[in-house]
């Protein structure tokens, strides 16, 4: 009989999940990145253009909602929201860049002189282990 027999594992039994992720594990460094920065406008002075922050989770609110002509004005509705974690961020340099005819080039690099000894920390794997412990040694 054609129609007991299986058909392909793929639609028997599907993968779940990309393998685009793989290993699923926690990682070993908590520490993220920028990913995009916003357009550079040349008639503003300098200033920070982004800031470091992590999905610490989500939650739920209860708030009121000021839509006139809504079903829902001046009434309450529960909301998801995302818990973004921001934690202190410390300046260790700066990067001056020159304008070129292919694009902005990295022309040099301005590191701090003092670091706190919590920030020094930061760039190590293991502080106690490490025996010479020489980050931004050559800037101080």
């Amino acid at each position: 009989n054609k129609l007991n027999r299986m058909s392909h594992r793929k639609f028997e039994a599907p993968r779940h999940g990309s393998l685009g992720f793989c290993p699923r594990r926690r990682t070993r460094h908590h520490k993220g990145r920028v990913r995009t920065f916003p357009k550079d406008d040349n008639s503003k002075k300098c200033h920070l253009t982004a800031f470091a922050g992590f999905k610490a989770g989500m939650t739920h609110i209860v708030r009121d909602v000021v839509k006139p002509g809504s079903k829902l004005h001046k009434k309450e509705i529960v909301e998801a929201v995302t818990v973004i974690e921001v934690p202190p961020m410390v300046v260790v340099g700066l990067v001056g860049y020159i304008d070129t005819p292919r694009g902005l080039r990295a022309l040099t690099t301005v590191w701090a002189n003092k670091l706190d000894k919590n920030t020094l920390r930061r760039f190590y794997k293991n502080w106690y282990a490490s025996k010479k412990k020489r980050a931004f040694a050559k800037y101080t």
